[in-house]
C-alpha cells in the first residue's frame, strides 16, 4: 500500500501563452495537514484545480492511495472523496444551509426530496464543526466563518478524505481562526487529510507538519515545518533572502499633524484620542470589532462622530465627506481594497487620477497625455508590477492592488496624512515587505501614518507608537521600546477580563 493517500508527479499545465505550472509535485499523507506556500502567481490555485478534476494537465500523473487517477471533471474528484473549500464561500446566499451542504446530492427516496433526514444530517455535520446556527437558517445571513464551515460540513456530506483549505483565515478574526484552527484538528484526528493554502506563517506553524513551496510555477522543495526558520521558508517562496521584512527606517519626527480629541459616535466608539506627528508611523491594533476601522472612517467623513474634534495641523475641522477629507490632505486607504479603494474593470493609470481629474484638463476636458504622464510616474514610484496603466485592476496581485491604491494617495500631492486599513491583508510575504518599503518611504519624505492591523508581527515592526482598542475604546497606548505581544493582547483584551471578573 502507497505511504501517501495523494500523489502528484511531473503536473504541467499551460493556459495560452502561460505555462501555470511546470513538472511540480506533492505528496500528502493519510490524516496530515499538510500547507502549500508562495507567493501570489506561483501556481497554487491552478494546482488545486488539476486536484479536483476543473483542470486537466497536459503533462504528469495523479495517485489516490497508490492507485493512478483520471479525473474527467470535478464530479469525479468529489466521487473519489476529494473537496475543496474556497477563500471566497462558493454558497448559495438565499437558500438554506442544509440545501447549501445537500447541493447536487440531494438525499432522495423514489424521487422525492427527504427534507427531514436532510436537515437531521445537515444538524449533525454542524454540531460536529460546533456550528452556533442551525440547518434551516438562510446562507446569506451568516458570517463569513460561519459559511467556511457550511462548505466544510458539505465536504464532509460528500464523505471527503481529502479537503483543500483554500486562504480559510484570510478573511476571518483572530477568534474565528483560532475555532477554524481546532475544526482542523478535529478533522485530522478523525483522519481527513487537508492541504491548507496560505499567506500566513502562523497558520502553517500552528497546524502542519510539513510544507511545500511553489516559486513562478514551479515546485522549490518540501520541508518539515519544525525543521524549516522563518527566513529559509521567505527565501524558498520568493527567491532572494529578506533581511528585514519590516524595513522601518529611522526617522526624525516632524510637528504634530494630526490630532483627535474625545470622539465618539453612539454604539460604535467613545471618547477615543490618538495623535500622529510628521514622519511618524501609528498603530491602531485591538481584537476585531474594537471600533478600529469606524474611527477613521469618522475623521474621513464616511459617518459622522456624534461628539469630538479632529485637528489637523492644530486647526479644528469639520468634515462632511471623504471628498473634503481628501482635500484637507487626509486619505483613508480602505480595508477592502477590491470593493472600496479601486474600480476593478478601470485601467491602472485611471484608477490613479481619479480623485484629480479635474486637475489634469481645461474647461471640462481631460488632458490625457498628462493623465498618462502623472499615472506612470506614481505608479512607478510604488513599484507597481504590471504591463502597461491600461491594464485593468482585476488583473493584478493582491500586492499590486495595495500599490495602485497607494499610488492613487500619492497623486493628490496635497496629502498629510495617510491611513492605510489592513494594508497587507491577503497578499503574500514578498508583496508584504515590498509594502512595508513603502510605508517606511512614505515616513521618510514626511507624511503622518496610521496604519489599522490584526496583525501583530507588521505593528511591532514598523510603529513607532501603538494604540489598543477594545469595545470601542482606547485602552492603551505604547511606545515601540514598550511594546510586546503579551502587552497588547492585554489592552486589547482588557473588556473581556473585567467581565470575567465581575461573573
Amino acid at each position: 500500500m502507497s505511504e501517501y493517500i495523494l500523489e502528484l508527479k511531473g503536473i504541467t499545465k499551460i493556459f495560452p501563452g502561460v505555462k501555470a505550472l511546470n513538472q511540480v509535485q506533492f505528496q500528502l499523507k493519510p490524516g496530515e495537514v499538510h500547507a502549500l506556500m508562495g507567493e501570489n502567481g506561483a501556481g497554487k490555485s491552478t494546482f488545486i484545480k488539476v486536484i479536483t478534476g476543473v483542470h486537466k494537465a497536459e503533462e504528469g500523473e495523479m495517485y489516490l492511495n497508490g492507485q493512478k487517477v483520471d479525473f474527467k471533471g470535478p464530479r469525479d474528484a468529489q466521487a473519489a472523496g476529494i473537496a475543496a473549500v474556497y477563500q471566497h464561500p462558493t454558497s448559495y446566499p438565499d437558500l438554506s444551509v442544509t440545501e447549501n451542504i445537500f447541493m447536487n446530492h440531494e438525499i432522495k427516496k423514489h424521487g422525492m426530496l427527504q427534507w427531514k433526514t436532510m436537515h437531521q444530517e445537515a444538524a449533525n455535520l454542524l454540531a460536529q464543526l460546533d456550528a452556533d446556527f442551525a440547518p434551516t437558517a438562510e446562507m446569506g445571513t451568516l458570517s463569513v466563518a460561519q459559511q467556511q464551515m457550511v462548505e466544510i460540513a458539505k465536504a464532509l456530506s460528500t464523505n471527503a478524505k481529502i479537503i483543500i483549505l483554500d486562504e480559510p483565515t484570510a478573511a476571518l478574526t483572530a477568534n474565528e481562526s483560532q475555532k477554524l484552527y481546532k475544526i482542523v484538528d478535529k478533522l485530522k484526528e478523525d483522519g481527513v487529510s487537508i492541504i491548507f493554502i496560505s499567506h500566513r506563517f502562523e497558520d502553517m506553524y500552528r497546524l502542519a507538519s510539513r510544507v511545500t513551496v511553489f516559486r513562478d510555477s514551479q515546485y522549490i522543495g518540501t520541508y518539515e515545518v519544525d525543521e524549516i526558520s522563518n527566513a529559509e521558508l521567505i527565501k524558498h517562496m520568493v527567491g532572494r533572502e529578506i533581511n528585514d521584512l519590516f524595513p522601518k527606517p529611522e526617522v526624525k519626527l516632524g510637528e504634530e499633524v494630526l490630532r483627535i480629541e474625545n470622539l465618539s459616535r453612539t454604539g460604535f466608539f467613545k471618547n477615543v484620542s490618538l495623535n500622529v506627528r510628521a514622519g511618524e508611523i501609528v498603530g491602531l491594533t485591538g481584537l476585531v470589532g474594537a471600533g478600529r476601522t469606524e474611527v477613521v472612517e469618522s475623521v474621513c467623513g464616511i459617518t459622522k462622530p456624534d461628539s469630538g474634534c479632529v485637528y489637523l495641523e492644530g486647526k479644528a475641522l469639520h468634515i462632511k465627506n471623504p471628498t473634503q477629507a481628501m482635500k484637507q490632505g487626509i486619505i483613508l486607504l480602505p480595508e477592502d481594497r477590491q470593493k472600496a479603494g479601486l474600480i476593478l474593470s478601470w485601467g491602472l493609470g485611471r484608477n490613479v487620477t481619479l480623485p484629480i481629474i479635474s486637475e489634469l484638463g481645461n474647461r471640462g476636458i481631460c488632458n490625457e497625455a498628462k493623465e498618462r504622464e502623472v499615472a506612470k510616474k506614481f505608479l512607478e514610484e510604488v513599484d507597481t508590477k504590471a504591463v502597461t496603466i491600461f491594464d485593468p485592476a482585476s488583473s493584478l496581485s493582491g500586492g499590486n492592488q495595495q500599490k495602485v491604491v497607494v499610488a492613487k494617495a500619492l497623486a493628490q500631492d496635497y496629502m498629510k496624512v495617510i491611513i492605510m486599513d489592513e494594508p497587507t491583508k491577503g497578499v503574500d510575504v514578498g508583496a508584504k515587505a515590498e509594502i512595508y518599503q513603502i510605508m517606511g518611504e512614505l515616513a521618510k519624505q514626511g507624511y503622518a501614518i496610521i496604519m489599522i492591523s490584526s496583525e501583530m508581527p507588521e505593528i511591532l515592526g514598523m510603529c513607532d507608537r501603538i494604540y489598543i482598542m477594545c469595545n470601542g475604546k482606547v485602552t492603551g497606548e505604547l511606545s515601540r521600546e514598550e511594546a510586546t505581544q503579551e502587552t497588547i493582547l492585554e489592552f486589547a483584551m482588557e473588556k473581556s477580563k473585567a467581565k470575567e471578573e465581575v461573573k
